[in-house]
């Protein structure tokens, strides 16, 4: 046996030359016991730092020590690809397409390359498939993805356990563990909870100092019934409804049921349940590794499960009897906003009490981060090891050597500020400095290569592969409970049918009581929450639709299945166990088969992707689109007063733009006006010399002389010659007045097509349809859910949900 595979030695590497650059043959071997004492790693990315804590939980694992590893970025999954044979194929599934098309191979030759890389570098550190094979067999590994179904359910709204004895006792451990509960609560909720100033953080605070001292373990539902309707009449010397009236407290309870009864939220109350001692142990008592996978999560809903998760460990660890040996390790990566120098989250205070006193029973906490500005250090003056690999910036650098000397004080080992400086800015890619409390001096060391295959962060759909061959098992430890019986004196009642474990079994909420005529019977269906992405750039469409498909089951299931499933958006979370006793109807063979539901959930993305359409409208004239979910009624609704603007708008335009048409219009009728006047005053003033020369010509008939030498035939063809002027200038000042009064007319029909066309009931409207985009369509775990239905007197069935 090799130095190195001696039991209670963590083979983390091999000294370095930070001189020569050059790795050295000493190989850094950690002591165990070391780490009760607790750790921090800190450096940039790139600097090696996930490859070295992955390392040591594998060093642990072969020890056979059992991890809790947090994970909010996703990359701890990667201690499942672990492949003692290392073969190509073993790696094709993992290796990253988009990388093989940058190098220009094949995903098969990347595959091979990798598998050659990881054997050539496993060798080059003394490491084997064998080794790889003794780590897998050492430690049971499993992802757990609280609020999601993506890898193994786990619930810690269920309950919330009560502490121990023990632990109540403890007044200063006690308090805290209240007070980071009620704040945990409160960051669900996304609102702030100041323990000394918010009435109600203090009232769910002494609802659960109440529930817990009384042995109680309340679960959610519970929760909010206790802070609408609280079984204490006092807040201190204050009467209740002093201190926080009802109204007060009905809200509060309200934003609970809300977050309760929304469908997104209902996988936060199935799998199983937090239990620390099964998540460092089976039940055959092998140890563990769990890694809890955060990295879906919202921020508060990551800081809600770290502050619970927290203080189920102090319970736990409280009840474990002391010993000086590493017992289990706590790691969590990217602890950054959970351990702040300053502020003070939820998460804080449980963190805080594991470092001071976990290394009395045991426990290992190491901590990971490349934000070292960012930790509170006074805290993390507790830890003894600091594995300090490349930092980023010189108030980086400040900061981890503030902690470093605080480690060393409180340790009372001597600290060279100038020579660690010098150090830590000598430091390259995957070379870290440990500074050890329990050695004599810090040793510059290059880190191993992980047996683990590192590809970096994994999807959901990935951790749903690797768990999906677990699944069956807990779901039968989740989902175990008692059969129901027949109803004593109901002849007609069917017991519940007796089926596997690994078939989860829900139950729909009544919708209201059952009248005292009515039997009350269970009939089959099939439910499963769903995400749908509606993306479309041209539309203006990005949102998400949450909802949840339930397809009712007859005698025969439908083909194909979903066909005729509902999609309901709102409703209330299922239920684990009926409220009422009834009879159960038959179940079709089919659903009595647990390997039909992953086929059930695939045609379900399917079913949705093809049937499934987010429907928009857009009204061309008013440049306006609907939003998501926005009904045809409602858009028009909504654009009735910019119809009315547009309207406004569009008339002006109209009007300028006839504008300068009518008044040339009417330009043209005045100097046709005046020109048909001026024409009629030469044609009145010829007609007076045509009589002019009449009179001279009659009184030549009568012998008088003439009075004038006009002559007639001259006289009589300018008169005519005048009054047909005459008549063409009327002509034309007709044709300008009808010219004027079609421009006049087009206007007014202008105006009224555009008062129609922005009537906002005769409105234009496109109707856009979105297809929900396939590879976001994310569907939980199809459940077999039993739908209440009530039988009356003359045998009528009428759905109670």
């Amino acid at each position: 046996m090799q130095d190195y595979e001696q039991r209670g030695s963590f083979y983390l590497g091999r000294d370095y030359d930070l001189a020569q650059r050059k790795v050295a043959t000493a190989k850094l071997l950690y002591d165990s016991s070391d780490l009760t004492t607790h750790a921090v790693c800190v450096g940039m990315t790139g600097s090696g730092k996930t490859g070295l804590c992955l390392s040591l939980i594998e060093e642990a694992a072969l020890d056979g020590i059992p991890v809790i590893a947090v994970d909010p970025k996703g990359d701890l999954g990667n201690l499942l690809l672990a492949f003692p044979e290392l073969k190509p194929e073993d790696f094709r599934p993992w290796v990253d397409p988009s990388v093989a098309t940058q190098k220009e191979i094949t995903p098969d030759e990347l595959a091979e390359k990798t598998a050659s890389l990881w054997r050539n570098g496993l060798a080059e550190w003394d490491e084997s498939g064998e080794r790889i094979q003794r780590f897998n067999d050492a430690v049971d590994k499993v992802i757990y993805t609280p609020g999601s179904s993506a890898g193994i359910p786990l619930t810690v709204l269920k309950s919330f356990h009560a502490p121990p004895q023990e632990v109540i006792d403890d007044t200063d451990i006690y308090q805290d563990l209240v007070q980071s509960t009620t704040q945990g609560v409160f960051a669900l909720l996304g609102l702030e909870a100041d323990p000394v100033k918010s009435r109600e953080a203090i009232l769910v605070s002494n609802v659960l100092d109440h529930a817990w001292r009384s042995g109680r373990s309340p679960d959610l539902a519970g929760l909010i019934h206790d802070i609408q309707q609280p079984p204490f009449t006092k807040v201190g010397i204050v009467d209740l409804e002093t201190f926080l009236p009802a109204a007060a407290r009905l809200e509060l309870g309200m934003k609970l049921n809300n977050l309760l009864a929304s469908p997104s939220f209902a996988s936060w109350l199935e799998g199983s349940s937090l239990d620390v001692g099964q998540l460092l142990y089976t039940t055959e008592k092998k140890p563990r590794l769990s890694i809890l996978s955060i990295a879906h999560l919202s921020e508060s809903e990551r800081m809600f499960f770290v502050t619970i998760l927290l203080n189920e460990i102090v319970t736990w660890m409280r009840s474990q009897p002391g010993t000086g040996s590493l017992r289990a390790i706590l790691y969590m990566d990217e602890v950054f906003g959970y351990f702040p120098p300053t502020a003070n989250p939820p998460s804080k205070k449980p963190m805080l009490t594991l470092l001071k006193q976990a290394r009395a029973y045991g426990l290992g906490v190491v901590l990971a981060t490349q934000n070292p500005v960012d930790l509170d250090y006074k805290g993390l003056s507790n830890a003894g090891t600091w594995f300090l690999g490349r930092l980023q910036t010189e108030r980086d650098k400040m900061r981890v050597l503030e902690g470093l000397e605080g480690a060393s004080t409180q340790a009372g080992a001597t600290f060279n500020r100038k020579d660690m400086e010098a150090t830590l800015a000598a430091l390259g890619s995957r070379v870290f400095l440990m500074n050890n409390v329990h050695e004599n001096q810090p040793r510059v060391f290059h880190t191993r290569w992980a047996m683990s295959y590192l590809r970096g962060p994994l999807t959901r759909d990935q951790i749903r592969t690797l768990m999906q061959p677990r699944r069956a098992e807990f779901a039968q430890e989740s989902s175990a409970a008692p059969n129901a019986e027949v109803v004593p004196g109901k002849s007609q009642a069917s017991a519940k049918p007796i089926l596997s474990g690994s078939i989860v079994q829900k139950y729909w909420p009544l919708a209201e009581a059952l009248p005292e005529d009515c039997r009350l019977q269970y009939r089959p269906g099939l439910a499963c929450e769903a995400k749908l992405h509606f993306v479309q750039a041209s539309a203006d469409v990005d949102c998400w639709r949450i909802l949840v498909a339930l397809q009712t089951i007859a005698e025969r299931l439908p083909e194909p299945m979903w066909k005729s499933a509902m999609l309901l958006e709102n409703t209330r979370p299922l239920e684990d166990a009926p409220r009422l006793e009834g009879e159960y109807a038959d179940l079709p063979s089919p659903v009595t088969q647990q390997k039909n539901y992953t086929r059930w959930d695939n045609d379900l993305v399917d079913h949705l992707y093809r049937t499934e359409r987010l429907t928009t409208w857009k009204c061309t004239i008013l440049d306006a689109t609907s939003k998501a979910e926005e009904s045809e009624s409602e858009f028009r609704s909504r654009l009735g007063e910019l119809a009315l603007r547009k309207r406004s708008e569009l008339v002006e335009e109209a009007k300028r733009d006839f504008a300068k048409k009518i008044d040339r219009a009417e330009a043209n009728v005045r100097k046709a006006e005046d020109y048909l006047s001026s024409q009629r005053s030469q044609f009145w003033f010829r007609l007076g010399e045509m009589l002019m020369v009449v009179v001279d010509v009659l009184m030549s008939f009568m012998g008088k002389k003439r009075s004038s030498r006009r002559q007639p035939t001259t006289a009589v063809e300018r008169t005519m010659r005048e009054r047909g002027e005459q008549s063409r200038a009327q002509d034309k000042l007709e044709a300008k007045m009808e010219e004027l009064e079609q421009l006049k007319e087009e206007l007014a029909s202008r105006i009224e097509q555009i008062e129609q066309e922005c009537d906002p009931a005769n409105l234009k409207l496109e109707k856009q349809e979105t297809t929900p985009r396939k590879s976001d369509i994310d569907v939980g775990r199809v459940v077999l859910v039993w739908l209440p239905w009530k039988l009356g007197a003359n045998g009528n069935a009428e759905p109670a949900w």
